[in-house]
């Protein structure tokens, strides 16, 4: 992510909102601002700066609440893009199109490495088993790679 954009500005919420308007139900609206916010927030994670969470995080969960509500944090976007309601979004091209269009300075191809960190972390946090859909997906991902 390039440094200009690794803060989450105007100019970067605006963005992310504008891949949630590629949604076209409600559902699938919230579904695509939970990723492109999630691969945006890992993405700023990848500096070496040293980062303030406690400011970040409450950054990322005001502009969270004021679009799509109470109920959502940082943390449980991150939760969700660890288990299997994320691989529908992963795998629409309508998302992938969009994520790239509109937050160009996140590569499309940097998602499946994001999505590996995100997951580490939560092993890191939970000492559960991240073996499943999401790195299946990954998994997927790479042999693509590979095999062009």
């Amino acid at each position: 992510m390039s440094h200009e954009n690794s803060k989450l500005d105007s100019a970067l919420q605006e963005q992310i909102l504008t891949v949630t308007r590629c949604g076209l139900s409600a559902g699938e609206a919230t579904d695509f601002f939970r990723l492109a916010l999630g691969l945006c927030y890992l993405a700023t994670l990848m500096t070496k700066e040293t980062l303030d969470f406690k400011k970040l995080d409450k950054a990322f969960n005001r502009f969270i609440y004021r679009s799509i509500g109470p109920g959502h944090s940082i943390t449980s976007i991150l939760q969700w893009m660890s288990g299997e309601g994320v691989v529908a979004v992963l795998d629409s091209k309508r998302f992938t199109r969009a994520f790239g269009e509109y937050l160009p300075h996140v590569p499309v191809e940097s998602i499946p490495f994001l999505l590996g960190l995100n997951l580490g972390v939560a092993k890191d946090f939970s000492g559960l088993d991240v073996r499943g859909p999401v790195a299946d997906w990954i998994e997927r991902q790479r042999i693509m790679r590979e095999g062009a």
